[in-house]
């Protein structure tokens, strides 16, 4: 027996397709709505926070160091300058995995554990966001090229000219112009909130000698500059600057003729030699010996060079013509005749 014949139901089908056709415009405007809400939310209510988001990280603030003094003898001899030393630098915020980026420096320039310590110290010291943090300095042309061959490959990391203390006469004027070192956590926290703004982005800090005894001279004022970034941290342009306070030069009454006759005149013996203009007070020499090289401290000496001056019988870190103590040897019999003259206990005339 044949089954009865259906028809299709054209209404019933219209109906599920008006339904259909309803519920997704109802969806599609929801979510129009939704999405154009959202837009307006950012766009419009928001648009002041994420204006100032986009633009910490498109626009970054920098301190520019200032250039230190330089010191001169009394005829104008350079005995401290400054030098440009390329060093690799890494910004931390920019790295996604610092250890598989310090590894792949490592690579490309070799690492000693001294760089990676005093880059671990730095690290884990105050600094302001987005600062560079030195990895290792003296750069040769050859490693300046490795680093920029594969800039591409290492975000974060840069290799900067940076100018450093250099003193040309090396050991013959080390204990009386002392020597600069590395900034540290200490030197900062010592420091009030405006002596650590004027420390910024600077690398560089006296610790003995004329260095340390006119460290707010020498050092000059920092200055800034706003610079547009891409999203690799590559300056794009530079927005605004505020250019820095060069520090102050001295000229010292040291005479470097009359330093090196002093010290061919000690030779290698213990000793100290200061030599005075008796007119005028002015010191024109200033000896002790042994000597230290005050270069190997500027970016940071090595445990074995420091370890061979600690170790040394002679002691060459002291300084003997400042805090030696010696015989007064005749020099006192003056003050002694003084004293007894305005003492009433001898005259002009007696003689012995």
């Amino acid at each position: 027996m044949r089954r009865p014949l259906t028809l299709k139901d054209h209404h019933h089908e219209q109906r599920i397709f008006s339904f259909r056709l309803l519920v997704s415009a109802i969806l599609v405007t929801l979510l129009t709505v939704g999405l154009v809400g959202r837009m307006a939310w950012l766009q419009i209510f928001q648009h002041s926070r994420y204006t100032t988001l986009s633009d910490e990280n498109r626009v970054q603030t920098q301190a520019v160091p200032p250039p230190r003094g330089l010191i001169t003898d009394r005829n104008g001899e350079i005995l401290a300058a400054n030098r440009p030393d390329f060093t690799v630098e890494v910004i931390v915020e920019q790295i996604p995995d610092l250890q598989r980026t310090l590894r792949e420096i490592h690579r490309l320039v070799p690492l000693e554990s001294d760089d990676i310590e005093r880059f671990n110290k730095r690290l884990q010291g105050p600094r302001r966001p987005w600062d560079p943090i030195p990895l290792r300095g003296r750069l040769s042309e050859d490693e300046i090229a490795r680093i920029t061959v594969n800039q591409h490959r290492l975000p974060g990391v840069r290799v900067a000219a940076n100018p450093v203390r250099h003193y040309p006469h090396g050991k013959l004027f080390s204990h009386v112009l002392g020597y600069v070192n590395r900034l540290n956590a200490e030197d900062l926290d010592g420091m009030t909130l405006t002596e650590q703004g004027d420390y910024a982005g600077t690398h560089y800090y006296g610790r003995s000698g004329v260095e340390r005894y006119y460290e707010n001279r020498l050092h000059g004022q920092v200055g800034y500059r706003q610079v547009e970034t891409n999203a690799r941290g590559r300056i794009l342009r530079v927005l605004e600057q505020k250019p820095p306070v060069p520090g102050e030069n001295l000229r010292l009454t040291l005479d470097m003729e009359v330093q090196r006759a002093a010290d061919d005149a000690l030779g290698d013996r213990r000793g100290a030699v200061v030599a005075i203009d008796p007119r005028d007070g002015s010191v024109l020499a200033f000896v002790s010996r042994p000597v230290f090289d005050p270069n190997l401290f500027v970016n940071g000496i090595s445990h074995q060079d420091y370890a061979r001056y600690r170790e040394d019988l002679d002691n060459p870190l002291f300084n003997r013509a400042l805090q030696g103590r010696y015989p007064p040897g005749s020099t006192v019999k003056p003050f002694i005749g003084l004293a007894g003259l305005d003492a009433g206990v001898t005259d002009w005339q007696r003689t012995i």
